[in-house]
């Protein structure tokens, strides 16, 4: 969540960020209302348990009618107790609830609008050109033996598929790739629950706007995640971290589960918008002031790993209105797809500030022994199903073979060419 006291101090602050990603800034006013009660009732409370403490210390020493008096107070007293505490605790929940609602503010730097006005900062390569009727990833997957959308479709529904033969060892060694190179850059690999409670979702912010694209396991408490960011901003909940040890890199793989609630009949051809994919999601704990630099760090090894693959892609500052809850600023690099005919989400690297952080209760105690907050930040280094699509569309040949990249064919057993299987 928000700092409270940037609410407090500097509202419009907070009204202007709403306006910049297209939102209402009603819930400010909301959020305020609700902290005056809040504290209003907080008064109240302590008011009357003031008064219940010092009717305690007088009644031993009173007499007669007036302790009679003091009793009768003490027992109507009691019952104003509880109902002050309820009160309190119905205005903090409330004010809680409408905190929660705000996402966090995003960077002065971040383009304001939505999905349609990012900002290009960098285009990396160019398009490939071919002297060849160039074929889309669903053809090449079948005729190198690699992508049955046909029996995932049978077996589990639409916007699923099976990896087959090559396309499995494709999936493989792009993990295994982006997994080595997370690791030489001083990340901790890790491999995280895809199943999480509540609160890990909610702390994430990914029970807010994003609710509809999440999988719950009704009657268990349950929900699937679709990135391990999720678990991974988890990992600390409810600890003080100490400062000397920051930053805290680690670098997660796990399948990702999303509903796509929102993409009816959008990109419905092949596996790029599905309900499951596997990911290698970095994820960073730092402080505040320096998760600037951290998130051009992860921006400049995910662009490594592009790189790798030799892709034609692009970098943009994503708008305010297209950020998720807790991100205050998010990059993503987009690869060119070639039967699209234009540049495609591969990538994203966001800041999170400390916004995760106060919702999951991290923080970390510095040189001097005081409490401050953690900032965190996450970024795809390879999620696979769409690099597949890109490496196969980018490299591919005449006769349908697709040429591996020289970085990548150590993990394919030193293999050079994806060779057809079929016609």
């Amino acid at each position: 969540m928000i700092d409270p006291k940037v609410l407090r101090d500097d509202p419009d602050r907070v009204r202007a960020a709403q306006a910049k990603r297209g939102l209402s800034d009603e819930v400010v006013d909301r959020a305020l209302a609700a902290d005056t009660a809040r504290r209003e009732a907080i008064a109240t409370f302590e008011s009357k348990r003031g008064e219940q403490k010092q009717l305690g210390k007088q009644i031993p020493q009173a007499q007669g009618d007036e302790k009679a008096a003091l009793l009768a107070r003490t027992k109507d007293l009691a019952a104003e107790v509880k109902a002050a505490e309820a009160a309190q605790t119905e205005a903090d929940e409330t004010w809680r609830a409408a905190l929660m609602e705000i996402p966090n503010l995003a960077a002065d730097e971040s383009p304001a609008g939505g999905e349609d006005d990012y900002v290009v900062l960098e285009t990396v390569g160019t398009p490939p050109v071919f002297d060849f009727e160039p074929r889309d990833h669903v053809e090449l997957g079948r005729m190198l033996g690699a992508i049955d959308l046909e029996r995932g479709a049978k077996v589990s529904g639409s916007r699923f598929y099976f990896l087959t033969g090559v396309g499995a060892q494709l999936e493989f060694a792009l993990i295994n790739m982006a997994m080595d190179q997370a690791r030489n850059a001083g990340f901790t690999q890790m491999v995280v629950p895809s199943l999480v409670k509540p609160r890990a979702m909610e702390g994430t912010g990914f029970l807010g706007q994003a609710a509809d694209d999440v999988y719950r396991i009704e009657g268990q408490d349950l929900y699937l995640v679709g990135t391990s960011e999720v678990p991974l901003a988890a990992y600390h909940s409810d600890e003080i971290l100490d400062s000397a040890q920051l930053p805290l890199r680690y670098a997660a793989f796990s399948p990702c589960f999303r509903k796509e609630a929102g993409s009816h009949g959008k990109d419905t051809r092949g596996i790029f918008r599905v309900h499951w994919f596997d990911k290698v999601e970095m994820f960073v704990y730092t402080t505040v002031e320096e998760s600037y630099a951290e998130h051009q760090r992860l921006l400049a090894w995910e662009k490594e790993f592009l790189d790798k693959l030799e892709l034609c892609y692009r970098v943009i500052d994503v708008a305010a209105g297209d950020l998720g809850l807790s991100a205050q600023r998010k990059f993503d690099c987009e690869a060119w797809i070639a039967s699209q005919g234009r540049y495609r989400e591969l990538t994203s690297a966001s800041n999170c500030t400390d916004f995760q952080t106060r919702r999951l209760d991290t923080r970390r105690r510095d040189e001097n022994g005081d409490i401050a907050p953690v900032a965190t930040l996450n970024g795809t280094l390879c999620s696979t199903n769409r690099p597949i699509i890109a490496l196969l569309e980018t490299h591919q040949q005449e006769d349908g073979s697709v040429r591996v990249p020289e970085a990548l064919r150590p993990y394919l057993g030193g293999l050079e060419v994806l060779k057809p299987v079929t016609a």
